[in-house]
């Protein structure tokens, strides 16, 4: 019976059910006044009628802290439990047929300076309850006193609103929970977009290096080629002047066996032409000195290394913002559209002139 009492006991007003008994959604049960209390508690703001709230919104169960939401009803919306009442009464009716009262009166508690006086009156000024010997010859005769039952309902109306307060404290401190959560998934999420935007502005950045490289790497391959071309059009001419020069030669030794001197010295005038011909380079043309040197395409990135170092989070306050750049780009176009520009210069100095790209002809 002592285990089945401790099950009827309502968690607000620490006392047996009283009915109507209400059952929440989670399967706990209250007191229907209890649970009007709890809900005025959590929404103070709520209009009443008749000192219950009949409109729809939602506290916490005090015993689970699951949301309970209500309908326009409130209170009244929610369904009765029979059977939780049934077994009150049938409780109450077993206490009082098992109980004798002689046991109910020895379990009320004495006074423990006059031991066969009950604990009847209550002393306001010490707060604590005693009796009435005390009260007339002993420690509080000179104490404000209240009838006990008085000072009962007082203090357990005080005990009732400071548990429905401390349950609207506990959704507010709750909801304040539920708030710091969604903060730490919004700064999450916001930390994740941030790195989002940062590696799309430094891959711009790549993608602005690997063209320069690419451009400025074509420059140097084209006057390379350019000369390659040139060098190897000289060497065919030299190599074919060379061919002419030794079939003149062998003409040359082919004549100097002639034994006859009169068809020798008829070959001799032609072959001389020739060879004075052959000896002459000056129809060649000649490579300038230093032609195969390529260093004017000199670079110096000291700048440009300075800037990508300093690449970094705009610092300070009262930073203005571009409508076009709230999305949180703003900050990383200066510094590119810096490095941009610099990049647009592919060579630090010595530009090639245009008369390197030709030798001059000898």
């Amino acid at each position: 019976m002592d285990n089945l009492e401790k099950q009827l006991i309502c968690p607000i007003c620490l006392e047996m059910f009283t009915k109507p008994v209400v059952i929440l959604p989670c399967q706990h049960n209250l007191c229907r006044k209890c649970a009007s209390d709890v809900f005025r508690a959590s929404n103070p703001y709520l209009p009443s009628r008749g000192g219950s709230v009949t409109s729809s919104g939602r506290f916490r169960c005090p015993s689970c802290r699951h949301e309970v939401v209500l309908d326009r009803h409130g209170v009244y919306g929610l369904q009765r439990n029979l059977l939780v009442e049934n077994i009150i009464d049938m409780f109450k009716q077993e206490s009082n047929s098992s109980k004798p009262v002689p046991d109910r009166k020895k379990e009320m508690p004495m006074c423990d300076v006059h031991e066969e006086e009950k604990l009847n009156i209550y002393c306001v000024t010490h707060s604590v309850p005693t009796c009435s010997m005390c009260k007339v010859f002993g420690a509080h005769k000179d104490c404000e006193v209240a009838p006990i039952s008085s000072i009962y309902q007082t203090k357990k109306t005080e005990l009732s609103d400071g548990i429905a307060m401390m349950v609207g404290n506990n959704d507010r401190m709750q909801g304040i929970i539920s708030q710091l959560e969604e903060v730490c998934r919004a700064i999450e999420e916001n930390g994740r977009k941030q790195k989002t935007l940062v590696c799309e502005k430094l891959d711009q950045l790549y993608s602005i290096l690997e063209e320069k490289k690419r451009v400025m790497s074509q420059k140097v391959t084209a006057e390379q080629e350019e000369k390659v071309n040139y060098i190897r059009g000289l060497t065919r001419k030299y190599g074919d002047h060379l061919e002419e020069s030794c079939k003149i030669v062998e003409m040359g030794i082919q004549t100097m066996e002639e034994p006859e001197m009169a068809l020798f010295l008829q070959n001799t005038k032609h072959l001389l032409k020739k060879i004075s011909e052959a000896s002459s380079t000056a129809h060649l043309e000649k490579v300038e000195r230093g032609y195969m040197n390529m260093d004017h395409y000199q670079v110096d990135f000291m700048k440009e290394n300075k800037a990508l170092r300093s690449i970094d989070f705009i610092q300070g306050e009262g930073i203005e913002v571009d409508d076009e750049d709230e999305d949180g780009e703003a900050g990383t176009e200066q510094p590119l559209l810096f490095l941009e520009a610099v990049l647009l210069q592919p060579f630090a100095s010595n530009p090639l002139p245009p008369s390197r790209l030709t030798p001059p002809l000898v």
